[in-house]
């Protein structure tokens, strides 16, 4: 198939959208999310010089529950100064991705796909990224540069599925999306592209009719992976955004991390596998948190996530389940994690 044509989206100005709007309104100060949701700014040990700052759209912010200091979505944004304490254990760049880079924007660290850091903003800044750290200022690729992530991908046959991710890639604007796909589509032997976003959640009008239109005119097969950590992190307003992908034959999975004090509770992952499968979104991966520099008090003992396994697969159908996994510096693949066999 020929490239798609560049062209027909450089006249298209979407700096006017309702989700590009929403981007620069989010919030970035700890007490002004607190005095929101009438919370007492002192109740809580706020880090004020975090250099992972604060970042959450509005449209989040109002999932949250008022005067509610332990509210499970506003625990995933608000830097607590448990960050600054150092752990044995966590990492700048835990999973070793710095190794696994052989040309500037593009990841290799399994057999057969590789990722492309689209860019790297994100709509809101989860206390728990694995990549909090990564270095984007010296990851952003002109599209000259592309050329060499793209050169890379097109001399290894072995690669057939290409992952973009970030940042987050839906906060790069339509035009430059299907310029990227554009390049994409044009390596013979590529026939799938995932999509990694947190944008759908956290901003739902994130999915326009042009991003919609773009993934279903595509020839290669589309899946979209969101990332929802809680049931209340799904409304009404995402399910109406994400059905005409569904409808266009775009795969939608979810992942999410399991941390404490947010979704550590087989009542808590039982409401978001059944809350996501009622949106037409598959429950695909719990990954175990990986040990990043600033995340260590969002880790669950061993033990629990043993128990909080087996509870999940008594609970749900299998296809309700998602994959128990951790990642692994330069492991072949990601590690699955079984519950103990129990007569």
């Amino acid at each position: 198939m020929v490239a798609r044509n560049p062209a027909q989206w450089q006249g298209q100005n979407t700096a006017g959208e309702p989700w590009q709007q929403a981007l620069q309104t989010v919030i970035s100060d700890g007490h002004e999310l607190l005095r929101r949701l009438g919370i007492d700014p002192q109740a809580l040990p706020i880090d004020h010089e975090q250099p992972f700052p604060l970042r959450v759209p509005r449209a989040f912010v109002a999932r949250m529950q008022a005067a509610r200091a332990d509210d499970p979505l506003l625990r995933q944004v608000l830097p607590l100064l448990a960050e600054a304490t150092q752990q044995p254990g966590f990492s700048r760049d835990p999973l070793a991705e710095a190794a696994a880079e052989p040309v500037p924007g593009l990841i290799h660290k399994y057999h057969g796909r590789v990722l492309l850091i689209v860019t790297g903003h994100c709509a809101i800044h989860c206390r728990y990224c694995f990549r909090r750290h990564f270095p984007y200022a010296a990851r952003q690729p002109s599209r000259a540069e592309w050329s060499r992530a793209f050169d890379y991908i097109r001399h290894d046959a072995s690669i057939s599925e290409v992952i973009l991710s970030g940042g987050d890639p839906l906060s790069a604007p339509d035009r430059h999306l299907a310029w990227l796909i554009g390049e994409i589509e044009a390596i013979p032997q590529v026939s799938r592209l995932r999509i990694h976003s947190r944008l759908p959640v956290v901003i739902p009008t994130r999915i326009t009719a042009a991003l919609s239109a773009l993934l279903a005119d595509s020839r290669l097969l589309v899946s979209l992976v969101i990332h929802a950590n809680h049931a209340r992190e799904l409304d009404d307003s995402l399910a109406a955004a994400l059905a005409p992908l569904r409808r266009a034959g775009v795969t939608l999975l979810n992942q999410s991390v399991l941390l404490a004090g947010v979704n550590d509770q087989v009542e808590v992952l039982s409401e978001l596998s059944e809350r996501l499968f009622a949106i037409g979104v598959l429950p695909y991966y719990l990954h175990l948190l990986d040990h990043v520099a600033g995340a260590a008090h969002f880790a669950v003992p061993e033990e629990r996530v043993q128990v909080l396994q087996a509870a999940l697969l008594a609970r749900l159908p299998g296809y309700l389940v998602p994959r128990l996994v951790r990642e692994v510096a330069h492991a072949a693949s990601k590690m699955p994690v079984f519950p103990p066999v129990r007569p």
